[in-house]
């Protein structure tokens, strides 16, 4: 597989919120929200309980001028909501193709803030992508919505690990081609 490196990732406006690069004063709402086991038991990486210190290594490393993953904050700012709705990322693989992942903090879900993050990655395509790919736990039917929403297809059943659960998980993959 070979991995491309790509600049700090750029901002993109949604209606009501911008995605934008990390910044170091995100910790603090990241450990908050991500220290949730509702958030980390719907990630593959996040664990819980989340360890001291974790939050500002994911800041250090989102902030990585050139890295295998760009990475988002949700910023609500502008619209008076919290700096940190969640995040979102794209994982680079090989042939034009990158893995999308997000969490919303608990206080924010159901309120459309995931699909719109989703969609807005996906209609700025920032990686120039031809193939995006997704994976929902099966048991956060909330999170397969926001990919179908986003022009996602069924690819099929898969499992996945997940550090807050300790264990695999039945998951949905899900694709999308781009123009």
């Amino acid at each position: 597989m070979i991995l491309e490196k790509f600049a700090k990732p750029v901002e993109i406006a949604t209606e009501r919120f911008t995605l934008r690069p990390v910044r170091k004063s995100d910790a603090g709402l990241f450990a908050l929200y991500a220290g949730d086991i509702r958030v980390a038991e719907a990630t593959q990486g996040i664990p819980h309980p989340l360890p001291p210190g974790a939050a500002e290594a994911f800041c250090a490393r989102a902030m990585l001028p050139a890295g295998e993953e760009d990475i988002w904050v949700m910023d609500g700012s502008r619209s008076g909501l919290p700096d940190v709705l969640g995040v979102i990322s794209l994982r680079k693989m090989d042939r034009g193709q990158s893995e999308v992942a997000f969490w919303v903090a608990p206080a924010f879900w159901n309120h459309g803030i995931a699909s719109e993050a989703v969609q807005a990655l996906v209609a700025a395509n920032p990686q120039a992508n031809v193939t995006l790919f997704a994976e929902a736990f099966q048991d956060n039917p909330g999170s397969a919505r926001v990919l179908t929403n986003a022009g996602f297809q069924y690819l099929g059943d898969a499992e996945s690990y997940s550090v807050a659960r300790g264990a695999t998980a039945p998951t949905w993959t899900y694709i999308r081609k781009l123009g």
